[in-house]
Order: C-alpha cells, then structure tokens, then sequence
C-alpha cells in the first residue's frame, strides 16, 4: 500500500516526464564542478548556484562533510573531469546540535548494542572552521589532484546568501 508522499510524488514525476528533454544530456558536468552540501532539505544547491541540470555533481551528507563525500569526489574528478570542488555548509545546521559521544550514546539506549561507537558523525561546533577543516581535508588528500580548485562557503538558511570562507 502507498503512502500519500508516494503517491504525490509518482503523481508530480508522471507531470515532469511529460515535458522531460533532458535524456541526451552528456555524463560529465558541463561546468566541470563538484558541490558537497548538506543534506538538509532547505537547501537546493543548483537552485542557489543558479545551475541547471547537467552543469555539476551535487554531492549530499549531513553536514556537507568532505570526509564522507571523499569517494564520490574522487570519481568525479578523476572519471568525469570535474575540475573545482564547492564545499557548502550553512547556518541552523543540525551537525552543530550534537557531539559523537552523545549520539553514540543515543544509539546505545535505542538499539541496545555497541555497533556504532566506532562511526565519526563528523559533528562540529564551529561552522566556520568545519568549512575550513573540509577544504583544507581536499587539499591535503593524496587522491585528490593538487590541480584541482577548492573553496569552502557557507549559505545562510536566513537570507539565502551565500558568502566565500576559504577560497
């Protein structure tokens, strides 16, 4: 049985294939860019970029961490040509709320197990060091091309600005 939220996005897709002409895009981004952002749903980072589809990967976690998003980047440039890498955190992030000690012992009392005090949640209680700890991550990587450009910003949920922190 469907839920209502499946049946109004089945309903919204049939309406977006009924004037889809995107099929023939090419597999690399146009633009030659990666973004990693959170996950947090008030944020469209191609919409707030100003991107249109096939322009860059978009590349979601919580807290926008370059540490979790390593994999993905890592294909995209050395697969797809991505040539700049966006780091995008944003202000009323949920990644400041907490610790990992705290949420370890969350999990502890829910699930009644250990099976997760060894996972790094990678929270930060300094937003703008958290961008500063992402890029300066990228560019000390030895699997990321010293080539490639690397800035750190933060959008602000707010205003719908976004301003540059590490360029």
């Amino acid at each position: 049985m469907s839920s209502q939220i499946i049946k109004e996005i089945t309903a919204a897709n049939d309406d977006y294939r009924a004037s889809f002409a995107n099929g023939g895009l090419p597999l690399p981004p146009a633009r030659k860019l990666a973004i990693v952002a959170c996950m947090d749903a008030r944020l469209d980072p191609a919409r707030i970029l100003g991107l249109q589809n096939g322009d860059a990967h978009v590349i979601r976690n919580a807290g926008g961490r370059s540490k979790d998003a390593l994999r993905s980047i890592i294909i995209s440039q050395q697969l797809l040509g991505t040539e700049e890498v966006l780091i995008i955190h944003h202000t009323d992030c949920g990644m400041l709320t907490f610790s990992d000690s705290q949420l370890h012992q969350i999990l502890q009392e829910r699930f009644n197990g250990n099976d997760v005090k060894d996972i790094d949640f990678l929270p930060f209680s300094d937003l703008q060091q958290s961008v500063r700890d992402d890029v300066e991550f990228l560019r000390a990587s030895k699997v990321v091309s010293p080539k490639i450009r690397i800035s750190g910003w933060i959008y602000e949920v707010e205003t719908g600005r976004i301003r540059p922190v590490s360029n």
